[in-house]
């Protein structure tokens, strides 16, 4: 650098600096502008440059046998009921691997990139985990207080609010029926109205003995969150977490997604569906996007990589296990997991004689998820813009292969009737519930 400028003047030296500044700011998504709320549109201006990704065979170095999941890969991202994929592996706390597959939208043939924002539907409660976690740290927060006095809009059967605490909320433990009122949510009824309403709801469990999934009770975490952080929730994550750790394609609404040039559309089959809202008004539950760099960046951030901005203590406190839930997933890779309990926002489980952590999620027309390995700091981060729950079994297949045991064959497509169009029907594997 000092070479090819050492004969200009200081000034233009100066503008180059601040040039360069700017642009890593802008990272992958784009840069702010001016006095606009929102970033620009996916301008490929990247903190870490196209070429500097491992996401070629000549980059691929670590234990696990890169070469043969890319095969794998690329063979899944084929079948008929697959739009696109993105996919990045950690391997001990080092991005080893990001490739990209198929298409953000079937119908103008336009393909992933490492760029192309996705949607991590429930994934997002795992900073709304930690956000909770650093305000409690902080001293702005204190788990253990019942909801009633937090300033939400939530409401429970037999009044539970008043001894339902925050940290039993965010762990799912407030004894509603799974998924309570998300067809509402779905129908376009407001958040917090539903909250209130969850009042005359059926319950599961009584309150704060049971794990019982949701997203629209959950979500009275961006009300309590906003307030402990004195700004609104989605900021509040961006501020503490996304930006810092130079996530700037990560981020919340809808119009962040359909506003950037490159996104994935929802699909269904070879049909692009229509986008829809009801999540994103949820957005503790299922509200954030980025592109698949800066989830891989999010996985090595809670796998401790990053301690200035995610301490240790911060992520302990929202990853230990609050509560047992039934086990995840379905067929034989049910029957592989065991021991499934739920922290703040956080599932962790055990699998081949380890404990293994993350969230995964779906949302109409998207799938997302992220599984690691605390003790080796290795795991997989994948998006895709479908509704089959097939490729949930990636990060199985990437585990086995660190480890160096036998191939379980959880990629094998033998074992899926033969392609015949958009109608195949593939063998069945449970997606996370709902957001």
């Amino acid at each position: 650098m000092r070479s090819q400028f050492k004969n200009k003047s200081r000034r233009p030296v100066f503008t180059y600096l601040i040039a360069i500044v700017a642009l890593g700011l802008a990272g992958w998504f784009g840069i702010h502008a001016l006095g606009g709320k929102h970033p620009l549109a996916s301008v490929a201006i990247p903190i870490k440059a196209p070429e500097n990704l491992p996401d070629t065979p000549a980059e691929w170095r670590g234990r696990i046998d890169y070469q043969a999941l890319d095969r794998q890969l690329s063979d899944l991202s084929q079948r008929p009921e697959m739009a696109g994929l993105a996919v990045a592996v950690v391997e001990d706390g080092e991005l080893r691997f990001v490739r990209t597959y198929g298409f953000s939208d079937k119908s103008t043939g336009a393909q992933v990139t490492p760029q192309t924002l996705f949607r991590w539907a429930s994934v997002s409660k795992t900073a709304t985990g930690v956000l909770a976690a650093a305000l409690a740290t902080d001293g702005a927060l204190d788990l253990g207080r019942p909801v009633a006095g937090l300033g939400t809009s939530l409401r429970l059967p037999g009044g539970a609010e008043a001894h339902v605490t925050l940290d039993q909320l965010l762990a799912q433990r407030t004894g509603l029926t799974k998924n309570a009122y998300d067809e509402k949510l779905e129908e376009g009824q407001n958040p917090a109205a539903l909250r209130a309403s969850l009042a005359a709801a059926p319950l599961q469990c009584e309150p704060g003995t049971c794990h019982t999934y949701q997203n629209i009770a959950f979500d009275a975490a961006s009300e309590i969150l906003a307030r402990a952080a004195n700004e609104p929730f989605g900021k509040a994550v961006e501020d503490r977490f996304f930006r810092p750790l130079g996530m700037v394609s990560a981020g919340y609404g809808m119009e962040r997604l359909t506003g950037a040039k490159d996104w994935a559309k929802p699909h269904r089959g070879a049909q692009v569906r229509p986008i829809k809202e009801a999540y994103w008004r949820v957005p503790a539950a299922a509200g954030v996007e980025s592109d698949i760099v800066d989830f891989a960046t999010w996985m090595q951030a809670m796998m401790g990589k990053r301690p200035d901005v995610l301490p240790a203590p911060v992520l302990q406190l929202a990853h230990r296990p609050r509560v047992g839930t039934g086990r995840l997933y379905g067929g034989a890779l049910r029957a592989a997991t065991g021991d499934a309990a739920y922290g703040l926002g956080w599932r962790s489980f055990t699998y081949g004689g380890s404990r293994l952590e993350g969230h995964s999620g779906a949302v109409e027309g998207y799938r997302a998820t992220m599984i690691f390995e605390p003790a080796t700091r290795t795991g997989v981060v994948a998006l895709w813009n479908s509704d089959w729950g097939f490729p949930f079994r990636i990060p199985f297949t990437v585990i086995d292969s660190y480890h160096k045991r036998d191939n379980a064959g959880w990629l094998d497509l033998s074992e899926l009737p033969a392609p015949a169009g958009s109608a195949a029907k593939a063998a069945p594997v449970a997606a996370e519930p709902k957001g």
